[in-house]
């Protein structure tokens, strides 16, 4: 099996819902997104997918995101966008477009994360 990871990045503003806390206010994070994508077979180049194909594929769909007040798309009305609920949003529409997509992973500071795989 082989894996490849490229990472990007987006800046919006968020708050929870449900939540007693600091989060419960709108805030904003410089957010880093981990992509991983794996399979056992390479093209003709012994490549699993081109990074440039993949970096523009993740760029157009994490580009939905960035400078938002994610709380305000439709995708997250009456839902409190977590970085979990973020970082599902993020695989579901990127397995879309890569089909062996295997992780989403969503930094909301360099050192707290949350991943999605199925």
């Amino acid at each position: 099996m082989f894996e490849i990871k490229i990472e990007t990045h987006f800046s919006s503003a968020h708050h929870l819902l449900n939540y007693k806390g600091e989060c419960e206010n709108q805030h904003g994070h410089n957010w880093k997104v981990e992509v991983y994508v794996c399979g056992n077979n390479l093209d003709k180049s012994n490549i699993l997918i081109d990074f440039k194909i993949l970096k523009k594929k993740v760029n157009e769909i994490v580009d939905y995101l960035d400078h938002t007040d994610i709380n305000t798309l439709p995708e997250f009305q009456d839902v409190s966008p977590s970085s979990e609920i973020i970082a599902k949003f993020l695989y579901e529409k990127i397995k879309k477009e890569i089909p062996n997509t295997s992780k989403v992973s969503v930094f909301e500071t360099p050192t707290s994360c949350a991943s999605y795989f199925e």
